[in-house]
């Protein structure tokens, strides 16, 4: 048992405030915060069975952050603020003794770009203090890390060709809406594709390799190559792999609006003069979208996420697919946040179980994939988001 502290009170933030609560047995005290303290006292009303104390916090300002520390002296952070946020907030830890814990790695501000690299620089420094840093523990990254791991400990001699499929069969009945943080959503589509293939990285156009893809309980949905994060450290813990690649679905609805966005220029991160102020288009966007933590009283349909693996085992080929399937509506019943949150939040607080059992606890910064799949594969199933797996089958890629 221990105290921990979760940063952020956005969707995700409310589903890891809400599941830790659920499992307040094997947490000492909780404790929420964010940039806005009237967020994290909502959340915190909410939640009956257990006191959560609030605080507010700029997670951009490492004394600040270390001063919230230093009071409520957590054992363990989970850092579901933004992604700009990572590099402070580990800063804080290590400067204060307190471990950590992620869903997204860092990018900064000023550029549409995110890789591993600024936090895989920390290990050294965590290493020396003896303190644990988790990175990537969301769904994709996170989940489906942890799903390659598995595979490659139960299933595989060597993976060869990885596919992560994210597919989100829902619908929250908005004519435009995101389902994290429109900032970083968009960011992160808007940029260019990248795979990897035979030892080196190729890039796309955004959005310009597509096909169709068949996903359980949802069927055909046409699906985009797009670069994401965890691509990065599978290929590094996981050399055997000769392509990794990442695919994501979209409605021609949803990528209509984003065209005419981009074309317009609000989806720019570069500021621009308005009224005798600068102001960021993307960020004034944020401002008028639909909030992705209220999305979930309407939202219809599930989500389906997984890997689709190819390789080797007994010197003959085999094919394996593993995914979870999670109802925005069961999700909402539970929590009160859509699916997208819930599939994030879930793994976090599995991780964060992870590590006050000992299970996920060295000194250093690792991504999940670098520690043991099996206990986490259990709990997550028990906390929400139970897996499926089908071998040799055609798994379309």
């Amino acid at each position: 048992m221990g105290k921990v502290l979760i940063i952020g009170a956005g969707g995700v933030g409310t589903v890891v405030a809400k599941k830790v609560a659920m499992n307040a047995s094997e947490f000492d005290e909780i404790m929420l915060a964010s940039r806005t303290k009237s967020k994290c006292d909502k959340i915190a009303a909410d939640i009956k069975n257990v006191k959560i104390r609030t605080a507010s916090v700029d997670a951009d300002n490492v004394d600040e952050l270390c001063k919230l520390f230093e009071s409520f002296k957590p054992e363990l952070v989970i850092n579901v603020a933004l992604p700009y946020q990572d590099l402070t907030i580990m800063e804080a830890c290590l400067k204060c003794g307190v471990n950590y814990l992620d869903t997204a790695n860092y990018e900064p501000k000023d550029e549409a770009k995110y890789q591993y690299s600024w936090q895989w620089a920390y290990h050294d420094r965590f290493k020396e203090a003896g303190l644990t840093a988790i990175l990537g523990c969301g769904f994709d990254p996170g989940c489906t890390s942890v799903y390659t791991a598995y595979a490659a400990k139960h299933h595989f001699d060597e993976i060869h060709y990885l596919d992560i499929v994210d597919c989100n069969g829902g619908d929250h009945h908005k004519a435009f809406a995101t389902n994290f943080n429109p900032e970083i959503n968009i960011r992160e589509i808007t940029q260019r594709g990248k795979y990897w293939e035979n030892g080196a990285w190729h890039e796309t156009d955004p959005l310009s390799v597509h096909k169709t893809l068949n996903y359980p309980s949802v069927g055909a949905r046409e699906s985009y190559l797009m670069y994401h994060e965890e691509l990065e450290s599978l290929v590094k813990h996981y050399p055997t792999i000769k392509r990794a690649r990442f695919w994501m679905t979209f409605g021609q609805e949803y990528l209509t609006h984003l065209r005419v966005l981009q074309n317009v220029g609000m989806t720019r991160i570069d500021p621009v003069v308005y009224n005798g102020m600068e102001i960021i288009p993307i960020q004034f966007l944020k401002a008028v979208l639909p909030d992705p933590g209220e999305l979930g009283e309407n939202y219809t349909g599930e989500t389906s996420i997984g890997c689709r693996i190819r390789g080797v085992k007994d010197g003959k080929e085999k094919t394996y697919y593993i995914w979870n399937n999670c109802s925005h509506e069961a999700a909402y019943k539970e929590t009160g946040a859509q699916g997208v949150s819930y599939t994030t939040g879930v793994p976090a607080t599995t991780g964060a179980l992870m590590f006050m059992r000992g299970l996920w606890k060295k000194p250093g910064v690792y991504n999940v994939e670098q520690f043991d799949p099996d206990p986490f594969m259990q709990e997550v199933a028990k906390q929400g988001l139970p897996w499926n797996e089908a071998h040799d089958i055609d798994i379309e890629l």
